[in-house]
């Protein structure tokens, strides 16, 4: 399914920024001239997204009918980068690679950049046994591409979407009536999905516990009321500890012995690296 919604958006960015056509290369770039390119970084960084840059321009050449494209990468995903090093080298169509220049750059900064804003979480903790988890903050329409970043920059996916976990949040609770009533009720009728609940205080965290929990969130709690959660938790709950997680407190959070930490700053907050593409070349 993924594949194919990855396509797709590949086609709506193509329609989008190609629309009828470069009016600019195809009032100056001979129709048949070839050229060879490179994609090149322009600072440090964790490299993410190039089986997708693949697809791209293998979407792009059906759409312009444009054949004999060569793309070689000099770099994986998940690898450092230092400034000024050569990503991948292009061969092409020169109309071609002008066309697809923009949205191929707009991908690979976004998801890069996220990889390697992960990576700066994931080395804070490395060394403790808490996993970094991501969250559904992402962008609509690129979820599969965001996450798949955050698990290439070293951080780990909580669920993907509404249907493949249970998560009660406030708002559940708040129509259910109380955290022992969200929870006994998704015990109920659940016989497939550990069962996760959010709570804000000690005394919803006793009461989760209570209630047959698999997983409780500790939602914005600060660290000394993290530990003492941990404490009532052991070996009774899994704990996940979200909100205002950033580079300057994560360490700390850490160390109250959580299993888990949640971040949605992963994709909603991270800055695209910077790269480009040069023409190095017209044959």
């Amino acid at each position: 399914m993924f594949h194919f919604l990855v396509d797709e958006l590949f086609k709506i960015a193509i329609l989008e920024d190609v629309g009828i056509g470069d009016i600019t290369s195809e009032i100056i770039i001979p129709q048949k001239s070839i050229a060879i390119a490179e994609i090149i970084c322009k600072e440090n960084m964790i490299l993410a997204g190039i089986p997708f840059l693949k697809r791209f321009f293998s979407i792009l050449s059906k759409y312009m009918e444009s054949s004999n494209f060569f793309l070689k990468e000099n770099y994986n995903d998940g690898d450092f980068i230092e400034k000024g090093s050569v990503i991948a080298s292009l061969k092409g169509n020169a109309r071609f690679l002008l066309a697809g220049e923009r949205t191929a750059l707009n991908l690979l900064q976004r998801l890069s950049g996220i990889a390697t804003f992960t990576r700066e979480f994931v080395k804070k903790v490395e060394d403790l046994p808490v996993k970094i988890l991501d969250t559904r903050k992402t962008t609509p329409g690129l979820r599969f591409m965001e996450k798949y970043a955050v698990k290439i920059g070293g951080g780990s996916n909580h669920r993907f979407a509404l249907y493949d976990a249970i998560l009660i949040k406030d708002n559940h609770i708040k129509i259910a009536g109380s955290v022992e009533d969200a929870v006994i009720k998704a015990k109920k009728n659940n016989i497939y999905h550990k069962i996760e609940v959010e709570v804000k205080n000690i005394e919803e965290l006793e009461k989760a516990i209570r209630a047959g929990a698999d997983i409780v969130m500790l939602d914005n709690m600060d660290v000394e009321t993290m530990k003492k959660a941990v404490e009532i938790a052991k070996d009774k709950v899994l704990i996940e500890a979200s909100g205002g997680v950033n580079l300057d407190n994560i360490r700390e959070i850490a160390l109250t012995g959580v299993d888990f930490i949640s971040i949605g700053a992963l994709t909603h907050s991270a800055k695209a690296v910077d790269i480009s593409m040069k023409i190095r070349e017209v044959l």
